[in-house]
């Protein structure tokens, strides 16, 4: 009868650890990211969407700068999923390369930018957690995140690019 009795307390505390860290977020995480939403917005406006979209049409015309440049000012300023419209600015091509970097940013950005893909700040808060309990700085950890994040969608989309072009050519198809 003991055991089953700490089962049942175990299973509630488990929930009780959760509302805890909810109403964390409640109080922290989410007032920040309405916050940062309203400011990238607000940038978006005052800078003119016509000119980003214009900046993000000249990061396309170079391999570097297609799979660095545009996924980050993607997933920068519109965020999961509106980043993956950004794709427009990019020739048939280069298009399933540029969703692979793209897409392998939206967790890299989420330590400086928590805005841009919601879905993984449960992640990112889990590994700041640990972090943060070692003493560690959360601010270095972000900035090692963003960075690194950059080197793996550059190769990313260098790599996707060339196996998709070896592929339509191996079949014949006309790039």
């Amino acid at each position: 009868m003991e055991f089953i009795a700490g089962l049942a307390n175990g299973f509630m505390e488990l929930f009780k650890a959760g509302a805890n860290t909810f109403s964390g977020w409640v109080v922290g995480i989410i007032p920040l990211v309405v916050i940062l939403m309203t400011a990238v917005s607000s940038v978006i406006k005052l800078i003119g969407e016509e000119r980003v979209y214009r900046v993000a049409q000249c990061a396309t015309k170079n391999i570097i700068t297609r799979y660095t440049i545009l996924p980050i000012l993607a997933v920068m300023f519109l965020g999961n999923p509106m980043s993956y419209t950004f794709g427009r600015f990019v020739d048939e091509k280069y298009k399933p390369a540029f969703y692979d970097a793209n897409v392998s940013f939206l967790h890299p950005v989420t330590g400086l930018f928590p805005h841009a893909n919601g879905g993984e700040l449960f992640v990112y808060m889990g590994i700041a957690a640990g972090v943060s309990a070692l003493g560690l700085s959360l601010g270095d950890l972000a900035v090692r995140y963003f960075l690194v994040g950059v080197v793996v969608i550059l190769l990313r989309g260098i790599v996707t690019e060339k196996i998709y072009l070896y592929m339509c050519k191996k079949e014949g198809k006309e790039i």
